[in-house]
């Protein structure tokens, strides 16, 4: 009998994933798999929420494998798939949107943020969304769900939704709670250092995608916003080298102590080229890696299957449970 606590997370196929979802998220998923049974999943079902052209979708998607793949997710160890290959996840989401409440929705601040930047756009599916998020953990009987601030009130969402359920047909789902990473990093944008580092940010120089060209990210480090104090020091009045300083140290493994003594004394122009020349041997075996894949089609048509059918016999096992509860005739196949 594997003991091993379930841990399940998911990013929305919608671009390249940037240094700050390396070193602040994927970096941490590598080191969960040896711990726990981890599903890792693209969900592509999200993404829709939001006007899509299908086949950059559909690269995306693709693209989001590999750089899950290059950046050490193993699929021999976690459970790695495309949301919208296991039906279940659509089919769990609408019989728990009969025991979700308006008001519950009509509370999430996401929505509300959504909504005020597409009102043209303002569909169900960006009012029901935390129900199908509620739905991809659930399944799986998450016992924990690695969330940042903006996430925490769906993740109150699922637990309130599974235990609803619970008491209401009995004891069905887990009730999962939220997984605080003991080690991570915020990495902020380069141009703005007091926001977090976004690959959704109209201002292509404040972030650095974990697939970047050495050029461009030499480029943007230069152009990185500093300060007018000129020194190498990690405190809240110099934000930008603060987050320089926090790139160097998870991608080389000083100290922040041991970087301040390196730079004592020594300019902004001689530390950004450092920094540069960390985060391009960084990522560059992440960067060579991804392109490996890319070429390789075949190989990551393989590893979504298989992820599809792991996850798949998982997501059956609890959906039968829950049609049975509601009252739903189990359906029989003719010979």
């Amino acid at each position: 009998m594997d003991d091993k606590k379930v841990i399940l997370s998911g990013a929305q196929p919608s671009g390249k994933l940037t240094l700050g979802n390396y070193l602040g998220a994927l970096k941490n998923w590598v080191a969960l798999q040896d711990e726990y049974n981890c599903y890792y999943c693209i969900v592509d079902l999200h993404a829709i929420t939001v006007p899509q052209e299908p086949k950059d979708l559909r690269r995306n998607s693709l693209e989001a494998l590999a750089q899950y793949l290059a950046c050490g997710l193993d699929p021999q160890k976690s459970t790695i798939f495309i949301q919208s290959h296991v039906t279940a996840h659509a089919e769990l989401s609408w019989v728990l949107n009969s025991i979700t409440y308006m008001g519950e929705l009509n509370r999430m601040t996401q929505f509300k943020d959504k909504s005020k930047k597409s009102e043209a756009n303002l569909n169900a599916a960006l009012f029901t969304y935390p129900v199908l998020m509620a739905a991809d953990i659930l399944l799986y009987q998450a016992d924990l769900v690695p969330v940042g601030e903006d996430q925490k009130q769906h993740l109150e969402l699922a637990r309130n939704l599974a235990q609803r359920f619970n008491n209401r047909y009995s004891e069905t789902f887990k009730v999962p709670d939220p997984y605080i990473p003991k080690v991570g990093a915020r990495i902020m944008s380069l141009q703005e250092p007091t926001k977090k580092m976004s690959k959704s940010d109209e201002n292509e120089n404040a972030y650095i995608s974990i697939v970047e060209n050495p050029d461009a990210i030499i480029r943007k480090i230069k152009r990185a916003v500093t300060d007018s104090l000129g020194r190498i020091k990690y405190c809240d009045e110099q934000p930008g080298i603060k987050n320089l300083m926090m790139i160097y140290s998870k991608l080389s493994g000083k100290s922040i102590e041991e970087i301040e003594a390196m730079y004592e004394g020594k300019g902004y122009g001689e530390f950004k080229n450092d920094v540069a020349e960390v985060i391009v041997e960084g990522l560059r075996p992440i960067r060579e890696k991804y392109e490996d894949l890319l070429k390789n089609k075949d190989y990551l048509e393989t590893v979504y299957a298989q992820g599809a059918d792991k996850a798949e016999r998982v997501a059956r096992k609890t959906l039968r449970k829950v049609y049975k509860k509601v009252g739903f005739i189990p359906r029989k196949f003719l010979k």
